[in-house]
């Protein structure tokens, strides 16, 4: 879960930074038409730009973002013999995939999990705990990698980014509508805005965010689908579900919060925080499997 969690706190965090700082430099007074109305057509384009721009901004950090979060150690010469099979597992796999090379590490933790990250498919990043590899056979941890190099193949990173790209878009469109009609309406406030205006918003904007984001996590639960199915054809289908069904003895494994959507394990849950969920239940990504 590591991935998706990390690319959006990121995401949110730039966003809101961003939004700051153009407040303070006074850049979003181009929104004002005659200072008494928004305008629409700049307002759309003022939020596209930095709607996109926040997004690929936390697409380029990842890797960088990823290592500092979990101390996760790149391995550029083998140590011993796991680190060397880790290596050449991931070659292999990459080549059969069809992908560049990516970045191998290993991160400190007892828990059983893995992640895939970076801004291409050809420079990527993939890490695994110490955890999984002392807790997991050969065949089980060469399907989890299969998992992580099946995610970077596919694209889902740019998928995910141009998805942020857009939601983040109707964030900051709404956001502002929202705190321009609070402040007229509720304020009174007749030309240029008010300091409900820039109070709103900022609410607007983190209540919106939260809410987008199950748009997010529903795509990231079908990519798990996708991820699964591809790691069943690079390892095969009964070591993918070996794997999987390892994770669920150990379901109380979890990753820091900034990165728990961007591995292999999360936890089940159920009612109105499904929404949330970055991954499908491990039972319903087993059973998936099993009906192929």
């Amino acid at each position: 879960m590591k991935r998706i969690a990390l690319f959006l706190m990121t995401n949110l965090a730039i966003i809101f930074v961003l939004s700051i700082t153009l407040r303070l430099l006074g850049v979003e007074r181009i929104l004002d038409e005659q200072g008494a109305s928004l305008d629409l057509n700049n307002l759309l384009v003022f939020a596209s730009v930095f709607g996109f721009g926040g997004a690929f901004i936390s697409l380029a950090m990842s890797k960088w973002i990823a290592k500092r979060s979990t101390g996760a150690r790149v391995i550029t010469q083998p140590a011993n013999s796991s680190e060397q099979w880790l290596l050449s597992t991931v070659a292999r796999q990459a080549q059969q995939a069809g992908i560049g090379m990516p970045e191998v590490a290993i991160f400190d933790s007892p828990q059983v999990n893995a992640f895939a990250t970076g801004a291409s498919r050809n420079k990527a990043l993939v890490a695994v705990s110490s955890g999984l590899l002392q807790s997991m056979t050969r065949p089980e941890a060469e399907a989890v990698l299969a998992h992580e190099i099946s995610h970077v193949a596919n694209g889902d990173m740019i998928t995910l980014t141009l998805i942020q790209g857009v939601v983040n878009t109707f964030v900051i469109f709404f956001s502002r509508v929202i705190g321009h009609f609070v402040d007229r309406v509720v304020f009174k406030t007749e030309r240029g805005h008010g300091p409900a205006f820039w109070v709103t918003t900022i609410i607007a904007e983190l209540v919106l965010g939260f809410l987008a984001s199950m748009i997010v996590m529903w795509f990231s639960r079908q990519r798990e689908f996708r991820a699964d199915s591809g790691g069943a054809s690079l390892a095969g289908r009964q070591n993918m579900i070996a794997a999987l069904e390892r994770l669920q003895m150990g379901q109380s494994a979890t990753l820091p919060d900034e990165l728990v959507a961007f591995g292999i394990n999360s936890k089940g849950s159920h009612s109105f925080s499904r929404l949330f969920m970055s991954h499908p239940p491990l039972a319903e990504r087993i059973a998936a499997l099993r009906n192929a």
